[in-house]
């Protein structure tokens, strides 16, 4: 029988996600109705500010309009991108001292805090700093249950069915290029990039690609006058998971340029990556990487290298390279995610009081059931399945053949 849970640590870490204030806010509701006697804290920019013991009270006053949470994106305590098991990344931070160990020092934090439950909500790489931490105490005897929620709109977290705010971001990333698309009004012969996230999984790429197909159904067109869906369409889409011929498919996007006088392209940013990274360092450049050892995409700059791999090859007058990213990640969930994100929440905390530590997630290997994963069983880098029906029949739509779609990574 676990012990009473008299105070609860909340943490989010990692890149935004549209889910992380929602997260908070269903926790603190959750917890305030079922066991309004347990104090919350919230940990300032996640493992960071767990690590400086730096932490906010939720006051009586934030349970009672906890709900308010949900109508924003972004995370009202802030995150980071701080691994504890990376000690030389931690040191040079300042966030330790030469010679501790920063498992250690958030231990101590957490027991010097008197925190019983630690929720955090984070990726694959907040989780498996959670796992970490979580066997560091439980090899340690503290007697501390972690408990996370997946965020990460990449949808890439084995072996959970669907990330939270991964559903919104797809939405947000087909709204913001339904605006981008006009700009091949401004000139012709426009070739447009739209990069999508997606380190190594291009489940978002292709569901915004599938969303915003879905924007262009509710449309009206006057071809008449020049106003045609031909031009707003995606005209290709690629992931990480394809393997494709530039050539080939320069050479059928040319014919796209020559009929509707532009071509619209979406790519994840982690498409082609490692070709691209070995290009880079062949020229005897450095490409930097995060405290995680991931390559910094934004000085890879996938979108960039698409653009000039098919600008000359389609006769593209001008070509314009545009990321919803940043966008899309910072905002408030759709009802669809909110209701996955409440009921994530709600399994967290009755896992939390029963002392069950995990990541809370639909469990592909279990039937699709709503519980408390098992850290070890939790890993980034889930492949987004090329071979999906709803992925085909987008392909087809939009004319780009099965061939571009020959393997897949695992």
């Amino acid at each position: 029988m676990s012990k009473p849970v008299k105070k609860v640590g909340i943490l989010t870490a990692g890149g935004l996600a549209p889910c992380l204030s929602s997260a908070i806010g269903y926790l603190i509701d959750e917890y305030s109705r079922v066991a309004p006697q347990i104090e919350i804290i919230g940990y300032v920019n996640g493992y960071m500010g767990l690590l400086k013991g730096q932490s906010i009270t939720i006051t009586p006053a934030v349970r009672k309009n906890a709900l308010f949470m949900t109508e924003h994106g972004g995370s009202p305590i802030g995150n980071s991108r701080v691994k504890l098991t990376n000690i030389k990344d931690c040191i040079k931070r300042g966030l330790v001292k030469e010679g501790q160990d920063p498992q250690q020092v958030a231990a101590d934090q957490l027991v010097k805090d008197g925190v019983d439950v630690l929720h955090t909500i984070g990726g694959d790489d907040t989780n498996t700093a959670a796992a970490d931490l979580a066997a560091f105490l439980a090899r340690n005897n503290y007697g501390l249950t972690v408990v996370g929620l997946p965020k990460t709109i990449d949808n890439d977290v084995i072996p959970i069915r669907q990330s939270l705010g991964a559903w919104t971001a797809a939405d947000e990333g087909a709204r913001f290029f339904a605006n981008v698309v006009k700009e091949n009004t401004a000139n012709p012969r426009m070739l447009i990039v739209h990069e999508v996230m997606g380190r190594n999984c291009g489940w978002l790429t292709a569901a915004t690609a599938a969303a915003y197909r879905k924007l262009l159904d509710g449309l009206h067109y006057l071809p008449e006058f020049g106003l045609t869906r031909d031009r707003e369409e995606v005209h290709a889409v690629y992931v990480p998971e394809m393997a494709f011929d530039a050539k080939a498919e320069a050479a059928r996007l040319r014919k796209v340029m020559d009929k509707n006088d532009c071509v619209n392209i979406f790519v994840s940013e982690g498409a082609c990556l490692e070709s691209i990274i070995a290009e880079l360092e062949a020229k005897g450049e450095e490409v930097p990487r995060d405290a995680f050892g991931h390559a910094r995409l934004d000085k890879v700059n996938v979108g960039n290298w698409f653009a000039k791999q098919f600008g000359d090859m389609l006769g593209a007058e001008k070509t314009m390279v545009q990321k919803s990213g940043y966008y899309s990640r910072a905002a408030a969930p759709n009802a669809k995610d909110k209701a996955l994100i409440q009921a994530c929440a709600k399994k967290g905390v009755e896992c939390a009081l029963a002392g069950v530590g995990g990541v809370i997630g639909e469990d592909e290997n279990k039937n699709n059931e709503l519980r408390a994963i098992e850290f070890p069983r939790i890993k980034g880098g889930k492949p987004f399945d090329i071979a999906t029906p709803w992925f085909k029949d987008l392909l087809m739509a939009i004319g780009q053949p099965e061939g571009a779609t020959v393997s897949v990574k695992h």
